[in-house]
C-alpha cells in the first residue's frame, strides 16, 4: 500500500492540549505621571482621589515628585493615596504606561521604554516630523486625549476643557473691565437702574455656549454670532431662553461690536481659525472695550491678536484692551486637572479590565479614535496627511 502524503507531521497529529482563548483576563497597570515642564503648564493628569482609585483597584502609579504642585495637590496628598513618589525623572518615563497633559519633548521621548504606552496631548500643529520618526523608532504605543470620542460621538476631553475656556473667557472679561485692570470701570452684573453690559460672542459651539451662560448669568446682555443655524438654535435651546442670534454678517455685526463692552471669539477652523473681525472693526470699538480671543491658539479670529502669556496677558490697540492667551485652562489648574482626570480614570481602569490596551481597543472604537501609533506604526490619517508621512489603517493592525 502506497504512502499517504499528509499535510501534517506525525506530532502534529498526536493530541494536543486545548488551547482556549482566555478572554478580557484583568491586567494590572503600572502607570508613570511625570512633571510637567511646558512653559506655564500647571495641569496634571491624574488627582489623588483619582490615584487612590487606581490603587484600591490594584494598580500602581509612580508620580515624579512635585508633579501636582502646580494645581495644589501636594507629594503627601498623593502618597497618602497609594501612589509612590521619587525624584528620578527616568524612572518615571520607564514605567509601561505614561501620562502626560502636554506632549512629550524629544528628549523625553528618549527616555521612554519600547513599546510603552503614551497618553497625552498630541496638539499636532505645534509638533515636528521628528516628533513622529522618535516616537516610530520606539515602537510606542500613543493614544491623543483630544481625539477620543465618547459613546455619543463628543470629544469629551476637548468639550470639558472647552467648558473650562467659556466660562473663565467671561471672568477674565469681568476683571479686565474693572478700574485696577485699566478697564472702563464697568461692572459685569445686573445693577437695578444700571444698563447692562453688551457682550459679543463670536462662535456658537462649546466656548460659546459656556461663555454666553456665564455672563447671562452675571446679568450681561449676550448677542451670538455664527454662520451654523443649527448651532444657533441648538445655543438657545441649551441656555433655555431666546437671545439675540445671528449669521455672520458684515453689517450686523459691526453694528453689535461698536455697542459692545466685551466680545469673545471662540472660531474654530480646519487648520487654523478664520478671521471674522478685521482690523477696521476693532477701531470703530469702543475705548477700553475688551477683546478676549480664546481661538488664538489656532491662530485667532481677530486681525489685530497677537499671542500673549499668563504673565503679560494683555495689550492694548486701537484703544482695545486684547487678551490673547492660548491656554486658558490652565489658568485654572485644579478645575482643569479635574476634569482631565474624571475623563482619564474611567479609560484607565476599563483598559485594565478589558485585560490590557490591546482588548480595549478592539472593543472601544472612541478609544480606537484617538490612537495614533500603534507599536511604532502610524495610524493617524490627519498626521500623515499633515507631515507627509506612511500611515495604516487601525484596523488592518487590531482585529
Amino acid at each position: 500500500m502506497s504512502k499517504s502524503l499528509s499535510p501534517f507531521t506525525k506530532e502534529q497529529l498526536l493530541p494536543q492540549e486545548e488551547t482556549l482563548e482566555i478572554f478580557k483576563r484583568k491586567g494590572e497597570l503600572f502607570i508613570g505621571i511625570p512633571k510637567e515642564t511646558a512653559y506655564q503648564e500647571k495641569r496634571v493628569c491624574l488627582t489623588p482621589d483619582a490615584v487612590s482609585a487606581l490603587v484600591s483597584n490594584g494598580h500602581r502609579v509612580l508620580l515624579e515628585s512635585g508633579a501636582g504642585n502646580g494645581a495644589s495637590f501636594s507629594d503627601k496628598d498623593y502618597s497618602e493615596a497609594g501612589a509612590e513618589i521619587t525624584k528620578d525623572t527616568a524612572k518615571v518615563f520607564a514605567c509601561p504606561m505614561v501620562l502626560k497633559v502636554e506632549p512629550p519633548s524629544l528628549d523625553q521621548i528618549k527616555l521612554l521604554n519600547p513599546q510603552a504606552i503614551l497618553i497625552s496631548a498630541l496638539q499636532l500643529k505645534t509638533q515636528s516630523k521628528k516628533y513622529f520618526e522618535t516616537l516610530a523608532a520606539k515602537r510606542i504605543t500613543a493614544l491623543a486625549f483630544e481625539f477620543i470620542k465618547d459613546a455619543d460621538g463628543t470629544y469629551p476631553a476637548v468639550r470639558s476643557l472647552s467648558e473650562i475656556a467659556g466660562t473663565a473667557s467671561v471672568l477674565v472679561a469681568a476683571e479686565l473691565l474693572s478700574n485696577n485692570k485699566d478697564g472702563n470701570g464697568l461692572m459685569l452684573g445686573n445693577i437695578s437702574g444700571v444698563p447692562p453690559i453688551e457682550v459679543v460672542i463670536i462662535g456658537a459651539g462649546t466656548v460659546g455656549e459656556f461663555a454666553a451662560r456665564s455672563a447671562i448669568g452675571l446679568g450681561a446682555n449676550v448677542k451670538i454670532f455664527d454662520n451654523s443655524i443649527t448651532k444657533l438654535r441648538t445655543i438657545q435651546t441649551n441656555l433655555g431662553r431666546p437671545l439675540y442670534t445671528s449669521t455672520i454678517q458684515p453689517k450686523n455685526l459691526t453694528k453689535a461690536l461698536k455697542r459692545c463692552d466685551v466680545v469673545i471669539g471662540a472660531v474654530r477652523g480646519v487648520n487654523r481659525s478664520p478671521i471674522v473681525i478685521t482690523e477696521t472693526m476693532v477701531e470703530n470699538m469702543k475705548k477700553r472695550a475688551v477683546i478676549i480671543d480664546v481661538s488664538i491658539d489656532m491662530g485667532g479670529c481677530f486681525e489685530t491678536s497677537e499671542v500673549t502669556t499668563h504673565k503679560e496677558p494683555t495689550f492694548i490697540k486701537h484703544g482695545v484692551i486684547h487678551y490673547c492667551v492660548p491656554n486658558i485652562p490652565a489658568r485654572y489648574s485644579r478645575t482643569a486637572s479635574v476634569s482631565i482626570s474624571n475623563i482619564f480614570t474611567p479609560y484607565l481602569l476599563k483598559i485594565a479590565e478589558d485585560g490590557g490596551i490591546e482588548n480595549s481597543l478592539r472593543f472601544d472604537k472612541g478609544l480606537k479614535n484617538g490612537l495614533y501609533f500603534y507599536h511604532g506604526i502610524l495610524t493617524s490619517k490627519s498626521v500623515g496627511d499633515w507631515f507627509d508621512l506612511k500611515f495604516s489603517d487601525v484596523n488592518l493592525l487590531i482585529f
